[in-house]
């Protein structure tokens, strides 16, 4: 399936396949790529998409906004039924790449991103997401090439779905541990960038995960590969409250049923006992 996502870029084919089929098109239909350059590393930014029509643009205007200028934006939708095909084609002359079809849920569209991506380093954008300023690659891009670690991180707020203004939770997470892997805590995934070959390296994200996939791939990365990290102090994403995580007492309890088998599957003890610790800290984000 991945070699025909990136044998089909002709946009003449997607103006007349129904909706069950694979549309795609951006700058790439055109076939214009771009590439690392000295001093200005290809940075990719995926935002995977089902029926996000109402936050997408936001989403996307973050993107391209920002001052740096080599950035490859990649939006994988899972075959949306409301708007989320037109918003693509509005921009379909700055996204780099689009592509809409039935997926197997957000960790399977998360995959087909890095797949079609040629970035030296990728970051993850859900669609109900914003990075915070028109500085944030910049700095990202900075703090690569001052430290040459394999991947970053920061800070993360999460919004009001309905009054962005509105801080809900201060995401913030400045370090990584054992310890606090073992609480279900990690680095904040959306803020996470990561060279492309320690993905190649770590393999996909499990798709028979429904919610933890991102937990288990971050674990994955820091504590089998032992990847090197670096933290910059600053929010860099603004998160809107009601994601898969955070709708309800079932979820709430898959999340960490999931949590402890990424944990057994790299190599890390946990429990629900240890999960319980992280309560406070949850507490005190709420509270700042």
């Amino acid at each position: 399936m991945l070699s025909t996502i990136k044998n089909n870029f002709g946009s003449e084919l997607n103006s007349h396949l129904p909706s069950c089929e694979l549309i795609n098109g951006g700058l790439r239909a055109k076939n214009i790529y771009k590439r690392s350059l000295p001093g200005k590393p290809l940075i990719s930014i995926i935002t995977v998409v089902f029926n996000g029509a109402e936050t997408l643009q936001d989403t996307i205007v973050s993107v391209m906004r920002q001052s740096y200028t080599n950035i490859e934006y990649i939006v994988i939708d899972g075959g949306s039924s409301d708007a989320t095909v037109d918003i693509l084609r509005q921009y379909d002359q700055t996204i780099d790449y689009w592509l809409s079809e039935k997926d197997g849920g957000i960790y399977d569209a998360m995959n087909k991103g890095i797949a079609v991506c040629t970035g030296d380093y990728v970051g993850m954008l859900n669609s109900d997401d914003m990075l915070s300023g028109e500085y944030v690659v910049q700095d990202i891009v900075d703090r690569f090439c001052q430290t040459q670690v394999d991947a970053v991180f920061s800070y993360l707020n999460i919004v009001d779905k309905n009054n962005i203004k509105k801080i809900r939770r201060k995401y913030r997470v400045s370090k990584f541990s054992l310890a606090l892997l073992r609480m279900g805590v990690m680095p904040a995934h959306p803020t996470f960038y990561c060279k492309k070959s320690c993905y190649e390296q770590a393999g996909e994200y499990k798709t028979d995960y429904k919610i933890a996939a991102d937990f288990e791939m971050l674990t994955r990365l820091l504590v089998r590969q032992k990847i090197a990290w670096s933290f910059i102090d600053r929010v860099t994403v603004i998160m809107r409250s009601g994601g898969l995580s955070d709708s309800g007492l079932m979820s709430r309890i898959k999340l960490n049923c999931e949590i402890v088998r990424a944990c057994k599957e790299n190599g890390l003890y946990t429990n629900w006992l240890f999960l319980v610790l992280k309560l406070p800290i949850r507490l005190f984000e709420l509270m700042r």
